[in-house]
C-alpha cells in the first residue's frame, strides 16, 4: 500500500505572488520579495538534490528568473503554488496545503505601545497570576528577551509581545517562572484569543542569565483549530496512520494526528529518515522544518539561510535513495520570509512544489490545496477538501 511524505520547508518562497502588493512589511508592499532568488543573489547556492527535483525550474516559473547557481534539468515533477488565503502566516499556509483555505481575516494587533487591548491584558495577568506583564509591544523574540529578561527575573512577570502575524507570544524563564506554568498560561488564554481570530498563542521558554539568555526547544504553539476537516482528518478517518513531525501537531490542534515527533530541524530530519523505514503501509507523514523561518528568515540572515538550505539538500539526498518504489514525497513551503527584505515579517510569495515518485514532468502553476488533493489521490482515501490532484 503506498505511503506519502509531505515536507514543508518553512518560509522557502520563490517570489512572484500575484497579490504581493496587498501584503506589507511596515509600509513596504511585498511586491518583488523573493526568498530563494534574493538569497541566491547574495550567497553561492549549490543545491543539487532540490535543483534536481525541479527547484530552479519552479522558481523560474514563479518569478520569471532562474536563481543564480540553479537550473539543472529536473528529474522530478515540479510546479509553483499560489495561496488564496488572506494571510502569509504558518496556519494559513499549512491549512491550505491540507485542503482548507482560511475563510476569515486574521486579527493582528496594532504596531503601537501598548499593543494589546485591556481585555487581553486582564486575561494575561489572570492566567499568569501576576500583577502585571512586560513588553506589550511588537518585538523580535530574541531582542525582547534580551531587553526584558532581567526585569522578568526580578518581577516574575511574563514577557508578552506580538508581531505582524496573528499571534500572541509569551516568553518566560523555564526555571524561574516554570515551563509547565508557561504552557498552562498559554492554554488558559488561548480560547479568548482564538475567539478574536488570533491564530496562535506561542509559549517561548528561555534559560540563562542576563546577557546570556537562550530560547529552548520547548516552544509550544496553541493554534486555533481548522474550520473544516483537513487532509490529516480524512486520512485518519480512512483508517490510515498520520505521523506529525515538528510543529504540525500544534498547527492542526492535534486533530487527525496519530504519532507526534518533535525537536529541532536536525532531529526532525532524523525522525523523517526513521519513518522511511518505520511508517506503516498507507501512512501519511506530514513534517514542518521551522528553522529556515525562525532562525534565518526573521533574523534577516541570508548566509545562515543558505547554509540551512545546503544542509537540508544533503540530508534529503540520503532519504530519497531509501524510499520505496510506490512512495510519494513532496517538498513545498507555506509562505516566504525574504531575509534581504526590509522588516522582519513573512513575505507573500509563491512556493515550490517538488515531487519525487511521479517521474520527470512540469506541473505548472498550482494551488496550495492541490497538494492535499494529490496526497489523498496517491493514498486512495476519500477526500472532500479544496484542490485538484496533479497525479
Amino acid at each position: 500500500m503506498p505511503r506519502a511524505f509531505l515536507i514543508v520547508i518553512d518560509s522557502v518562497g520563490i517570489g512572484g505572488a500575484p497579490d504581493a502588493d496587498q501584503f506589507f512589511n511596515g509600509d513596504l508592499p511585498d511586491t518583488g520579495a523573493n526568498t530563494l532568488g534574493h538569497i541566491a543573489g547574495t550567497v553561492d547556492l549549490k543545491l543539487p538534490t532540490l535543483d534536481g527535483l525541479g527547484l530552479g525550474a519552479a522558481a523560474q516559473l514563479a518569478a520569471g528568473a532562474m536563481p543564480r547557481g540553479l537550473g539543472a534539468q529536473p528529474r522530478g515533477a515540479w510546479g509553483a503554488a499560489t495561496e488564496v488565503s488572506p494571510g502569509k502566516d504558518t496556519p494559513s499556509g499549512h491549512w491550505e496545503l491540507a485542503g482548507v483555505p482560511v475563510p476569515w481575516d486574521w486579527h493582528v494587533f496594532p504596531e503601537e505601545v501598548p499593543a494589546f487591548p485591556a481585555a487581553v491584558m486582564q486575561a494575561l495577568r489572570a492566567a499568569a497570576k501576576t500583577d502585571d506583564t512586560l513588553a506589550n509591544c511588537h518585538a523580535s523574540g530574541t531582542a525582547v528577551i534580551a531587553e526584558y529578561g532581567a526585569a522578568h527575573l526580578k518581577t516574575g512577570w511574563p514577557i508578552c509581545y506580538t508581531s505582524a502575524d496573528s499571534v500572541v507570544q509569551i516568553a518566560a524563564h523555564e526555571t524561574h517562572f516554570g515551563l509547565n506554568r508557561l504552557h498552562d498560561m498559554c492554554a488558559e488564554v488561548a480560547p479568548l484569543l482564538h475567539g478574536m481570530k488570533v491564530g496562535r498563542v506561542i509559549a517561548r521558554p528561555f534559560v540563562g542569565e542576563p546577557g546570556s539568555f537562550q530560547r529552548t526547544g520547548n516552544r509550544r504553539d496553541f493554534a486555533i483549530a481548522p474550520p473544516k476537516p483537513t487532509l490529516c482528518d480524512q486520512v485518519q478517518r480512512a483508517g490510515r496512520r498520520v505521523y506529525a513531525v515538528g510543529k504540525i501537531g500544534d498547527i492542526f490542534s492535534m486533530r487527525g494526528i496519530d504519532d507526534l515527533r518533535k525537536g529541532g530541524d536536525a532531529v526532525l530530519m532524523d525522525h523523517i529518515s526513521d519513518l522511511v523505514d518505520e511508517a506503516v503501509d498507507g501512512a501519511f507523514v506530514f513534517a514542518n522544518l521551522v528553522e529556515f523561518d525562525s532562525e534565518f528568515g526573521h533574523r534577516r540572515d541570508p548566509a545562515g539561510y543558505a547554509g540551512h538550505l545546503h544542509w537540508f539538500d544533503q540530508a534529503l539526498a540520503s532519504i530519497l535513495t531509501r524510499l520505496r518504489a510506490d512512495d510519494l514525497l513532496i517538498i513545498t513551503a507555506d509562505h516566504g520570509n525574504d531575509p534581504t527584505w526590509p522588516g522582519t515579517d513573512h513575505t507573500r510569495e509563491r512556493v515550490p512544489v517538488l515531487v519525487h515518485g511521479l517521474g520527470s514532468r512540469a506541473l505548472g502553476h498550482l494551488a496550495f490545496a492541490d497538494v492535499a488533493a494529490s496526497v489523498a489521490d496517491h493514498l486512495n482515501v476519500p477526500y472532500s477538501g479544496e484542490g485538484h490532484s496533479f497525479i
